[in-house]
């Protein structure tokens, strides 16, 4: 099957591109930069020739339509997120490529069409455990309200009975991100300077499990679903422990009220703008660290038949590429400081 793909330059994308190829599909991505994304295929094993690269943006509509002809299906995994940092006007950039995309696929008559939303899209959330079901948050951040815009587009589209699919993962780890961001991000500056012991928690997916789930989702989708993968649910505590007994290194730990953390957030963010510097807590983040709860992702899994691998080997190979990407000071690394072989 010819599977139309966004987002193959980047982590979540290009790891959909090597587990469609493994279940014998023909992947067509939409790439900006052909070079980067044949860069970043490589570096997870796969060969750029098998993966037909498009150049264009999501932004452009008349290149996604050409790139969807002749496409049985569609993986919309594209979005700018910029939740550690500034990614400019998040609403137009998601909102607008979902339309072309997922919209231009709906007309262009493709078979099935998945959307790769975020669990962000229910935070803050009004229940213990979120479930596909629950109700649209009216997040505050930026990235939130692009994804929930980018949502109640998808979803109107499902409502007219197009055969769309959603998928919600949690936050993504493991080896070779492109560009640091999110969970991985958060994951460097907690180790090297300090780790907040806020309320709440983080869930974590596999890289290679949500890339495995997309490629799945393609013939198990028949439109109209809504999936939830958020991974495993760790209190910051608990995310601390792992990585303290991976690594065998303690890191600094500091306990932080959730109302204290969303204010660290929201100075950081007005102190950057008078004077750019680097650390990965800003509002965005602080609202997903201190509002998340766990997720029920036993719907998702039955449909695809995935089992997920355990978060200790997760984050083992997101610290150990970290380490040796020169991301992680060997010194915070511990045991898995750098060697001469990249996990992928």
């Amino acid at each position: 099957m010819r599977v139309f793909l966004t987002g193959a330059s980047g982590f979540v994308g290009s790891y959909t591109a090597r587990a469609l190829l493994a279940a014998g599909h023909e992947p067509r991505a939409l790439v900006r930069d052909p070079a980067k994304g044949a860069r970043v295929l490589a570096a997870i094993g796969v060969d750029p020739g098998d993966v037909e690269l498009v150049p264009g943006d999501m932004l452009d509509p008349t290149t996604v339509d050409a790139a969807l002809q002749g496409c049985e299906a569609v993986i919309h995994s594209a979005a700018a997120v910029g939740v550690t940092g500034d990614a400019g006007d998040l609403v137009a950039v998601n909102l607008n490529g979902t339309r072309n995309v997922v919209g231009g696929a709906v007309r262009a008559g493709a078979g099935t069409i998945v959307h790769v939303s975020s669990v962000g899209v229910f935070v803050p959330p009004v229940a213990p455990v979120i479930t596909a079901d629950g109700p649209l948050a009216s997040p505050r951040t930026g990235y939130g309200r692009s994804k929930v815009a980018a949502e109640e587009y998808v979803r109107g589209l499902q409502d007219e009975g197009a055969p769309v699919a959603i998928v919600y993962p949690g936050g993504v780890c493991g080896p070779e991100q492109p560009v640091l961001d999110s969970l991985m991000e958060g994951l460097v500056g907690a180790l090297d300077t300090a780790w907040p012991m806020a309320p709440g928690g983080v869930s974590v997916i596999d890289v290679r499990d949500l890339g495995e789930a997309l490629a799945r989702a393609v013939t198990a989708a028949s439109g109209g679903e809504r999936w939830v993968l958020g991974g495993h649910y760790l209190t910051w505590p608990q995310y601390a422990d792992i990585c303290d007994a991976l690594t065998g290194v303690k890191c600094r730990r500091v306990k932080v009220p959730a109302a204290a953390l969303l204010a660290a957030g929201t100075l950081l963010d007005l102190a950057k703008r008078v004077k750019p510097f680097h650390y990965p807590l800003t509002r965005d983040a602080a609202e997903f660290m201190v509002r998340l709860v766990p997720t029920d992702d036993a719907p998702a899994l039955d449909a695809l038949g995935l089992k997920p691998r355990p978060v200790e080997e997760t984050v083992a190979d997101g610290l150990r590429w970290l380490a040796a990407a020169g991301h992680l000071p060997a010194a915070r690394a511990g045991r898995l400081a750098p060697t001469d072989v990249k996990e992928s």
